[in-house]
């Protein structure tokens, strides 16, 4: 018996958990090239931008920050862009930028968290549907069914719940490991974003005693 018609036996509850799959496999390689897009060298990224800010050339921050790839380069456009403005807008500005960086970060990432929660359960739902069944038919031939009758309809009730755990435990491992991603990807922005701060107001600072000299 091939693995498609092992598959086929588990009867409908099979369709539910291969959209799970499908689901599953399509937002893990998603994420995977959004990912992959965005992957720069951060600490160089920040260091060129805070020189060009000590020299002055805002200008050209401002178009580093634009032609970078990934969040860090978007939330550094959206501060550059308030550089003159207080302190307070500033912070603003990029808040507002890491906010929205950090839901384009987790996009989907709930629908695979959902997918991994449900699959084992479809598949247990699938399973006991199963087991009605069986023992449905072992009624209606009297109680005298043979055992291995029972055995095949117990058997083809399991293939739901490993088929359920098949897709649910995959699905647990690449969500917690594209969570993990995203979380060190909100950390960087985070550290960056302050570096990114204290060098403007560090040079905003310094303008400010140059004029009153």
């Amino acid at each position: 018996m091939s693995i498609f018609q092992i598959l086929i036996k588990g009867g409908f509850m099979m369709i539910p958990l291969a959209l799970c799959s499908i689901i599953a496999i399509a937002i893990l390689f998603e994420r995977l090239l959004s990912l992959r897009k965005i992957q720069i060298n951060t600490r160089t990224f920040v260091l060129q931008v805070k020189n060009m800010l000590l020299r002055g050339r805002i200008d050209e921050a401002v178009e580093l920050a634009r032609s970078t790839p990934g969040p860090i380069a978007k939330i550094t456009a959206a501060g550059l862009a308030k550089h003159n403005r207080p302190r307070d807008e500033i912070k603003e500005a990029i808040e507002a930028a890491a906010q929205s960086e950090v839901y384009h970060l987790e996009k989907n990432l709930g629908i695979l968290g959902t997918v991994a929660a449900i699959a084992p359960l479809l598949g247990f739902l699938g399973t006991v549907t199963g087991m009605i069944r069986a023992f449905m038919q072992v009624q209606n031939l009297g109680g005298s069914v043979d055992a291995s009758v029972l055995a095949g309809g117990i058997w083809e009730a399991l293939i739901t719940t490993a088929a359920g755990l098949a897709v649910g435990i995959p699905a647990l491992i690449f969500y917690n490991w594209l969570q993990s991603k995203v979380e060190h990807h909100v950390f960087e922005m985070q550290e960056s974003s302050n570096e990114f701060m204290d060098t403007l107001l560090d040079k905003e600072y310094a303008n400010e005693n140059r004029n009153h000299a």
